[in-house]
C-alpha cells in the first residue's frame, strides 16, 4: 500500500500542469467556500474550526459542510410568521418582582411570545408519572389532542399513546402528531391505524438528498416535546415517547423532567406548535379551526412564560434566557443538564457568578450517550471548580433533565440542553416560572439528585492520556 501511494505521488508531482490545476481548483474551493462561511457571522471560533477543516479536507469538506454545516432558514421563517400573524394576540399575563419582569421582557422580544400564567404547573419525575397523567388526559380529551415529539418509538409506550390517539380520533376528537424525521426514523406504517382512524401525521424535516444546491435539513432537528389537549392541559420538558425513558419497564431508563400546565400559558405551546405544524405540512386551514377551538383561559397564580427558539430566528431565545437568569441572580445558581457544552457568554455566567460568592452547582451524567460530549463537557471542569462552582456527576442512570433554578422563584425547564446545539441548532422548548412552591419542588429534586452524585474535586496532576482526549473533543465544541 505504501509502494502504491508513493507510486501515485510520483505521478502527480511528474505532471506539473495537473498539478497546478489541482492546486487552482483547491483555491477556489477554499476562497469560494470560505467566503460564504464567513458572510454567515457566526461565532470566530465555529467559523475558524469550519473553515480548517475544509482546508485539510478538499471537497470532501465541502460534502460535511453541505449536510452539516450551520444554515439560516429564511422561506421557512415566513410561513412562521404567517402562522404568528393570523393566531389571535395574546396579552401580557407575567406579574412579577422587578428582576422577573426585565427577563419576561427579554424573552418577549426575542421569542415573540407573550408573558403568560399557569392556574396549576407540576413538575412530573421520569416516564411512569409522565406516561400515567398523559394518557388519563388523553382518554379525557373532547375537542383536539397535539402532539410534536423529538423521539416516538415503536415500543410499549409508543404502542400505547398511538392506541389511545387512534380511539380518540375515531371519537371524533381532531388528533394531530407532528414527530421528527430524524429522532423518530421507525416505518411510518407504525402509524398506519391512527391515520385510518382519521388523524393526521407530519414529519418534520425529513431528510431528502435531491438537488446538489439544496442542502438538506439533516442537522437542524425538532427537539420540542409539546402535547397540548383541548387547549386546556400542556405538557412540555424532555421526556420523549420510549421505553427508554419509562423506569417502570428498563432499570437503566433515563432520569427525567417533564412539565403539566394549565391555564393561559398552555395557549403560548398550542401557538408554537401551530408554527410547527405549518411550518411542516403547510396546512393553513388548520390556522383558524385551532384559534376558534382553543378557550380562553384565566391568569394564575404562576407566572410562566413559554420560550421557543430554533435556527429561524437568530436571536437564541433560550440561549439568552439562561444567560440572563444566571446573571440576574443572587444567592444560587443550580444547573441541570445532560449535555454541557457551553459557549464563552454561558461560561462567563457561570463562573461570574461562582466567583461573586454565590452558590453555583451543576449536575450532569457520569456519562451521557456520546463519549464526545462527554469528554467536550468535562474539559471545562478545571476553569468551573477553580472559579468555585460544584461540579457533580450523577449516576446510576443517565441523566436526562434539564432544568436551571435561580435564587428562590426562578426556574427554567424545559427540552434544551446547555449546548451549542440545543442554543442553535436545534427548534427548542423551555417555560421560565417566577413561583416559590415550583422552585422549592425543583430544589427538592435536585437535592435529591445530588445525592445520588459524586463532587468533582481539582484535578491537577492528571496524566497525559485523560487530558489530551477532553482537549481535543473541546476542539470540536463549536460544532457539536
Amino acid at each position: 500500500m505504501p509502494d502504491l501511494l508513493q507510486r501515485g505521488w510520483d505521478t502527480l508531482t511528474s505532471t506539473p500542469g495537473l498539478t497546478a490545476l489541482l492546486v487552482f481548483g483547491w483555491l477556489l474551493y477554499v476562497i469560494w467556500l470560505g467566503g460564504w462561511i464567513v458572510l454567515q457571522k457566526r461565532e470566530p471560533v465555529a467559523t475558524l474550526s469550519w473553515l480548517l477543516g475544509l482546508a485539510l479536507l478538499p471537497y470532501l469538506g465541502f460534502l460535511v459542510y453541505h449536510v452539516f454545516g450551520p444554515q439560516k432558514i429564511r422561506r421557512q421563517r415566513l410561513r412562521r410568521e404567517s402562522s404568528r400573524a393570523r393566531l389571535p394576540r395574546e396579552p401580557d399575563g407575567f406579574s412579577s418582582h422587578s428582576d422577573a419582569a426585565e427577563l419576561a421582557k427579554l424573552a418577549h422580544a426575542a421569542s415573540g411570545l407573550a408573558p403568560a400564567s399557569a392556574t396549576d404547573a407540576r413538575l412530573l419525575i421520569d416516564g411512569g408519572q409522565t406516561y400515567d397523567a398523559l394518557l388519563a388526559d388523553v382518554a379525557a380529551a373532547r375537542v383536539h389532542v397535539h402532539l410534536e415529539y423529538y423521539i416516538y418509538d415503536t415500543d410499549h409506550i409508543g404502542t400505547v399513546l398511538r392506541d389511545a390517539l387512534v380511539e380518540r380520533a375515531r371519537a371524533g376528537v381532531r388528533v394531530r402528531l407532528l414527530v421528527d424525521a430524524v429522532g423518530s426514523g421507525q416505518p411510518r406504517r407504525f402509524f398506519a391505524p391512527l391515520t385510518d382512524a382519521g388523524g393526521e401525521v407530519t414529519w418534520f424535516h425529513p431528510t431528502q438528498f435531491g438537488r446538489i444546491w439544496q442542502r438538506p435539513w439533516l442537522n437542524l432537528r425538532n427537539h420540542r416535546k409539546i402535547v397540548v389537549i383541548d387547549g386546556r392541559i400542556g405538557y412540555t420538558g424532555g421526556i420523549n415517547i420510549s421505553d427508554h425513558q419509562d423506569e417502570r419497564r428498563r432499570d437503566d431508563a433515563y432520569r427525567d423532567l417533564h412539565l403539566r400546565l394549565e391555564g393561559e400559558a398552555v395557549r403560548r405551546l398550542q401557538k408554537v406548535f401551530v408554527e410547527d405544524w405549518l411550518y411542516a405540512n403547510g396546512d393553513e386551514a388548520c390556522i383558524g379551526q385551532i384559534a376558534a377551538q382553543t378557550p380562553a383561559c384565566d391568569h394564575g397564580p404562576v407566572a410562566a412564560q413559554v420560550l421557543s427558539s430554533g435556527p429561524d430566528s437568530s436571536w437564541e431565545a433560550i440561549h439568552r434566557l439562561h444567560v440572563s437568569v444566571i446573571h440576574a441572580a443572587r444567592s444560587r445558581v443550580w444547573l441541570v443538564t445532560p449535555y454541557f457544552v457551553p459557549g464563552e457568554a454561558a461560561m462567563m455566567a457561570l463562573t461570574s457568578a461562582a466567583l461573586a460568592g454565590l452558590d453555583v452547582r451543576l449536575l450532569l451524567p457520569r456519562r451521557c450517550d456520546s463519549l464526545l460530549v462527554t469528554l467536550a463537557a468535562r474539559s471545562y471542569f478545571d476553569a468551573l471548580v477553580e472559579a468555585g462552582v460544584k461540579v457533580y456527576e450523577y449516576g446510576p442512570r443517565l441523566l436526562h433533565s434539564k432544568a436551571l433554578l435561580v435564587d428562590d422563584s426562578l426556574a427554567l425547564v424545559g427540552s434544551a440542553n446547555f449546548d451549542n446545539r440545543s442554543f442553535r441548532l436545534n427548534f427548542e422548548a423551555s417555560v421560565l416560572f417566577d413561583d416559590r412552591a415550583l422552585a422549592a419542588q425543583l430544589a427538592r429534586h435536585i437535592e435529591s439528585e445530588l445525592a445520588q452524585a459524586c463532587r468533582v474535586r481539582p484535578r491537577g496532576g492528571r496524566p497525559l492520556r485523560e487530558r489530551l482526549p477532553e482537549a481535543l473533543a473541546r476542539l470540536l465544541s463549536p460544532l457539536l
